[in-house]
């Protein structure tokens, strides 16, 4: 049976009047990745910075790598890795100096130089290990950001936003390293902005909305929840889309994008009747597609934003 790497249970944190975690539960299996998603505002950050033990909690419990955060906090410290949403790096340092600082700090008492250099090949920073950080982009800070993660040997790693303003080589090399790090049997909690990102990586995903969980599974079993083939229309004024919903009751509407989403199966009957249907109230579309469902539509469906609103 596999072990459970993080338990969470009623898990509840308010600021004054402003309920931020709203009793949430939560169960990572180890040598997985988990991701949790939710728009501005959700809870995301507080939850990872309550797991961390930057934060208490204000109710409920949650267990990390065994440990009670409330009680055990150091042990939790002591299993665990953070790389948060800006690289904690020292610009005036160079990669090397930045790795073996943190060796330093770890108070390690031998193979201080070996893990400083096996870090450099992994991540590919050999050739640029004795430059000011100053001079690297975006990719390498966040790789050097967690390569110094990875000095104490983590059993479970915290990611809150790690791609974000990568490029998308960049996004796609740390994918790479992210399942590299799970294939070597670490546990990876990872917040993200990119529901591709959860799609491509996740082995679960929970879903967090004004501090409550919405949903919790695998991204297959989240899409399920979803109708099947359905046809998108996006059209170029306010008082279309108005029109076309109304004689598409069923459809899901975005508001923002002035978009539809009609149920379908995507069949060239189906096709047909939806496009006579359109004509027959004289309504035109600026685009036209036929989706199946993604995270995407998931996102809409739980919480009524569209996926900038995850940003």
């Amino acid at each position: 049976m596999t072990e459970t790497a993080i338990a969470v249970s009623g898990l509840r944190k308010t600021f004054g009047d402003k309920v931020v975690l709203d009793g949430i539960d939560l169960d990572v299996r180890a040598g997985t990745i988990f991701s949790l998603l939710g728009p501005n505002g959700a809870g995301k950050t507080t939850t990872v910075n309550l797991l961390t033990t930057l934060m208490k909690a204000d109710g409920g419990t949650a267990w990390v790598a065994g440990h009670d955060i409330a009680t055990e906090a150091k042990a939790v410290r002591a299993a665990i890795g953070v790389t948060g949403q800006f690289a904690a790096v020292d610009e005036l340092l160079t990669g090397q100096e930045n790795l073996r600082l943190m060796v330093d700090l770890s108070r390690r008492s031998t193979g201080g130089k070996r893990v400083v250099d096996e870090l450099l090949e992994r991540f590919d920073l050999v050739e640029s290990a004795r430059k000011p950080v100053s001079t690297y982009s975006g990719g390498m800070r966040r790789k050097l950001d967690l390569a110094m993660t990875l000095v104490g040997d983590p059993r479970i790693i915290f990611l809150d936003e790690p791609t974000t303003g990568l490029d998308p080589r960049s996004r796609r090399t740390m994918w790479s390293i992210i399942r590299e790090l799970v294939a070597d049997g670490v546990t990876i909690f990872l917040t993200t902005q990119y529901l591709e990102e959860a799609d491509q990586l996740a082995d679960g995903i929970a879903v967090l909305d004004q501090g409550r969980l919405v949903a919790n599974g695998t991204p297959d079993e989240l899409k399920r929840q979803m109708p099947g083939t359905h046809v998108r229309l996006r059209f170029a004024t306010a008082a279309e889309l108005d029109a076309a919903a109304r004689i598409f009751p069923g459809a899901t509407r975005d508001d923002e994008a002035l978009a539809l989403r009609v149920p379908s199966d995507g069949g060239t009957k189906s096709l047909r009747s939806l496009l006579d249907r359109l004509d027959e109230y004289s309504i035109g579309a600026e685009e036209f597609s036929v989706q199946t469902p993604d995270l995407d539509d998931v996102f809409l469906a739980l919480t009524g934003h569209n996926t900038e609103a995850v940003q």
